[in-house]
């Protein structure tokens, strides 16, 4: 079911919404619902103390792993080897 929202913004303000909705070929309320499902991925709504202690948790982990030129050497091997003619 869907449910009417209304908006009061200032003139200059609906122009340009006007405008950009016309570039996005939308309607101002199609770019509108866009531009808030947009807003509303961008904000957080998890609890940031408990992210904190799954991020801490996360980096007390130790594992083995090479210097960082070892592991691009290998890398590049890798590639090297997928590629027919290139056997390093």
């Amino acid at each position: 079911m869907s449910k009417r929202l209304q908006v009061v913004v200032a003139e200059a303000d609906l122009e340009r919404y006007e405008s950009s909705a016309r570039a996005a070929g939308l309607t101002v309320s199609a770019w509108a619902r866009q531009a808030m499902n947009a807003a509303e991925r961008h904000t957080s709504s998890g609890d940031v103390e408990a992210k904190l202690a799954v991020i801490r948790k996360a980096a007390t982990y130790e594992f083995p792993a090479p210097d960082i030129e070892t592991m691009l050497a290998e890398i590049e091997l890798g590639y090297r080897q997928d590629l027919p003619g290139l056997d390093a």
